[in-house]
């Protein structure tokens, strides 16, 4: 076999990977605007300009379809939100970084919509494929906040008796509340509630309480 004509086969699944990576992007948008209940190899097809057997040659499903996106989705996720914050000191710093990252993952998200949030409300009581994939990317997620979370008791940034879970749940609550006051109620001043509901929790749960105010000195009566 001539090196011509073994380089000819691999040509092929990397113009496919290609055109599945176009399609998969194109799913992504359209499942941040609409849900993932609404995607169909035909919409799909009428916005990659494809054929409904093209597309459909790719995935096979329709299922399959929302499945690489919650995929896609999640690893974007981490892109943007866990590994940047890797780059910061362990403890506090590195939990701060990726509430950080969140924050400024979920500002742009409130135009164009969260996956992970909606999905939720279209499959929570749905079993199946497409909501174990959601659960587990959402659950991977939380358990990284939770050894960062874990991590800030050990270094001694908040305290060794603090629930590192109810820790974690706080701060996702502030999260999905963000997404509901400046996506659904368009309410002004929603980021920075966010943020100060994040510096609350840690004032909360630090090693070193805030100082207290020192007691007023007695005037001497006057003789």
């Amino acid at each position: 076999m001539t090196f011509a004509a073994s380089t000819k086969p691999a040509r092929a699944p990397q113009k496919g990977q290609q055109t599945k990576a176009v399609i998969i992007d194109a799913a992504l948008g359209l499942a941040a605007q609409i849900g993932l209940e609404g995607l169909s190899i035909g919409a799909i097809a009428e916005m990659t300009q494809m054929s409904k057997s093209g597309v459909f040659a790719h995935f096979g499903s329709r299922e399959e379809l929302q499945l690489s996106v919650v995929r896609e989705y999640h690893a974007r996720f981490e892109q943007e939100v866990f590994y940047p914050a890797l780059e910061a000191p362990r403890g506090l710093p590195r939990l701060r970084a990726m509430f950080a990252n969140w924050m400024k993952r979920t500002s742009a998200e409130i135009d164009s919509g969260c996956i992970y949030i909606s999905g939720a409300v279209e499959f929570d009581d749905r079993a199946g494929p497409v909501r174990d994939a959601l659960a587990e990317s959402v659950n991977i997620w939380l358990a990284a906040m939770t050894r960062a979370i874990v991590s800030s008791m050990k270094e001694g940034h908040l305290r060794a008796d603090a629930d590192e879970k109810q820790i974690a749940f706080e701060i996702h609550a502030l999260i999905l509340a963000l997404h509901y006051e400046a996506r659904f109620l368009r309410l002004p001043g929603s980021m920075a509630r966010a943020e100060h509901g994040f510096e609350n929790i840690l004032a909360r749960h630090g090693a070193t309480p805030p100082a207290a105010a020192p007691a007023p000195r007695r005037l001497k009566p006057v003789r």
